[in-house]
């Protein structure tokens, strides 16, 4: 006879051995254990320059500098406008082995070719066009527009949205050179423009029209245009003498080359290609942006930047006539 309590302990070890049991072949059951998806190595700024082939020099200035270990941080976030070899050879090859040799030039040349924190699509650079923005080594560049072409003060971008997985590429056609640091000199625009010594006969023409002490006033700011001695030969002596002759006149082509009241730079000249500036004179003059050059009424830029302690100087090699007549 069998107990109520045997029936019980039988049951309970069929339950347990089913519960044991193993799969048709007799094995013990498992659940599969899950593989990890193995994580996609970032690509990085630094590796779309490396593979692309066309920027070997670049390449090797961020390597002489150690950028290209910020560059290649797939944690960070940055915009490159970066100079292919060709942009690069048009410094020539004794200008590029200086500079891999001067690391900290060469730093500071590089980092203003980046944006640090931004990915900046084209379609967002375009829209800042006439806009100044700052580059990694603080100082900034002048974005414009020259017809669809967008131009980062005068260098123009071939190439844009090059993506990578820490930023974007833009590819540009010239390396860019950070602008002359304000070391606030003490010769105002006059004493500058006489220790300069190549500008004899605009000092001679500010003296005869009064305005030598307009510029050497210390209480307000001017940005002149200041033309050469080669540059007012090119008038001749008979229109130089007509013109020192003529008070009026000579104020109102003197007053074409100023603007009163602000110091401009080139970076915001850049920013302003396409556009016109008023002038002292109270007339207009075309700021552009030609052939990678920057001309204002019509004559160019042969040297920015000249920093006086009330206001600036930039060199051209052309008199600003515009519609004053000549005597």
């Amino acid at each position: 006879m069998v107990t109520p309590f045997k029936s019980l302990a039988v049951f309970t070890l069929t339950i347990g051995l089913a519960a044991c049991g193993g799969d048709d072949n007799g094995s013990p059951s498992s659940t599969p254990t899950a593989v990890p998806t193995p994580t996609p190595e970032a690509t990085t700024i630094v590796d779309v320059a490396v593979e692309n082939g066309g920027f070997t020099t670049l390449v090797a200035a961020l390597q002489a500098t150690q950028l290209d270990v910020v560059l290649d941080d797939p944690n960070g976030t940055f915009t490159v406008f970066a100079p292919t070899d060709a942009a690069f050879a048009l410094l020539g090859e004794d200008t590029i082995n200086s500079l891999l040799a001067d690391t900290e030039t060469l730093s500071d040349i590089l980092l203003y070719h980046v944006i640090s924190g931004a990915a900046v699509d084209a379609t967002a650079a375009v829209a800042s066009a006439g806009m100044t923005v700052e580059m990694a080594n603080t100082d900034s560049v002048g974005l414009s527009l020259s017809g669809e072409s967008l131009l980062i003060n005068t260098a123009t971008v071939i190439l844009t949205d090059i993506e990578a997985d820490n930023g974007v590429i833009h590819v540009i056609d010239a390396v860019l050179l950070p602008p002359a640091d304000n070391t606030e000199p003490s010769s105002n625009i006059v004493e500058t423009a006489i220790a300069a010594g190549s500008f004899t006969t605009l000092v001679t023409a500010l003296q005869a029209a009064g305005l030598d002490g307009t510029l050497a006033d210390e209480s307000t700011s001017f940005t002149v245009f200041a033309p050469t001695d080669a540059a007012f030969d090119v008038l001749g002596t008979d229109n130089i003498a007509a013109l020192l002759g003529d008070p009026d006149a000579l104020e109102a082509v003197l007053l074409q080359h100023v603007v009163a009241g602000a110091a401009v730079n080139s970076i915001a000249a850049y920013a302003a290609n396409g556009t016109a500036v008023e002038t002292a004179s109270g007339a207009t003059i075309a700021v552009a942006i030609t052939g990678g050059a920057l001309m204002v009424g019509g004559a160019h830029v042969t040297m920015a930047d000249i920093y006086t302690s009330n206001g600036i100087i930039h060199v051209i090699d052309a008199v600003i006539i515009g519609d004053v007549p000549l005597p």
